[in-house]
């Protein structure tokens, strides 16, 4: 059965189908060349089918990212205005061996309950003088609760010791393949995306038994292979902006 069921790409290319063997009388001449002309006709409509359902194939990415796979080098972010009021940029990061991007904001329960998780990551790591590691926080909302105000404020209130920038074209998410708050990368020196998906196994702090982006940051800082790779970011939706065609 073709991967792709019932939508096969190749499924339009109908190729002649030779006739069994049988005990008929040798052809003449005139008919063998006919029957070796279908014969190229069939090889070169196999080859064809083969090259549509090859240039068609859907971009394989990761089990739960619909667009970045495991080893994908993110691109480079600009002019992301902070709570500090400052614009951010990768060449703020240059010089880490490890970066930690949380997609996240202010209106999901979900985010709210990692804040404090974040900001411990980041007090532990990239708090002090020669860290090696940064810890970055992205709001990518167009709703007013999400807007860089109340962002502002949120990160006064909580005392934030990471960058929390706002993302106004949501280039970013969509560069990273993020759709829920919170959601997770951990980068590589080479910014090569080493681990996606949820921050640890349980949203309660009391329950959590697998710390996926800190076991995922030991390993880069320690050279070594991060072991799981990938996980579901548990989450709302980050409110992606749809611009409605007018008919």
């Amino acid at each position: 059965m073709s991967p792709f069921g019932d939508n096969d790409p190749s499924a339009s290319v109908r190729c002649p189908v030779p006739h069994p063997t049988s005990s008929r009388p040798a052809p003449s001449k005139k008919t063998a060349a006919g029957a070796g002309w279908a014969a190229r006709l069939t090889t070169a409509c196999a080859a064809l089918a083969v090259a549509s359902a090859t240039l068609i194939s859907p971009v394989i990415a990761g089990t739960y990212n619909p667009d970045r796979a495991i080893g994908d080098v993110v691109p480079a972010w600009k002019d992301l205005r902070g709570t500090d009021g400052r614009l951010h940029s990768w060449h703020d990061v240059a010089d880490r061996d490890a970066v930690v991007v949380a997609f996240t904001c202010n209106s999901c329960p979900y985010a709210v309950d990692y804040e404090q998780r974040i900001d411990e990551l980041a007090r532990k790591h990239s708090g002090k003088e020669g860290a090696r590691v940064a810890v970055i926080a992205i709001n990518s909302n167009l709703i007013p609760e999400d807007a860089p105000e109340a962002m502002k404020r949120r990160a006064e209130e909580r005392g934030f010791s990471f960058p929390y920038l706002f993302d106004a074209s949501q280039e970013v998410a969509k560069s990273f393949g993020a759709v829920r708050t919170p959601e997770f990368f951990v980068l590589d020196r080479e910014r090569r995306i080493v681990y996606m998906g949820g921050f640890d196994d349980a949203t309660k702090p009391a329950d959590v038994k697998k710390r996926h982006v800190e076991d995922a940051v030991e390993a880069v800082l320690a050279g070594r292979e991060v072991a799981v790779k990938e996980t579901a970011p548990v989450g709302c939706l980050i409110r992606f902006d749809r611009k409605r065609t007018r008919r």
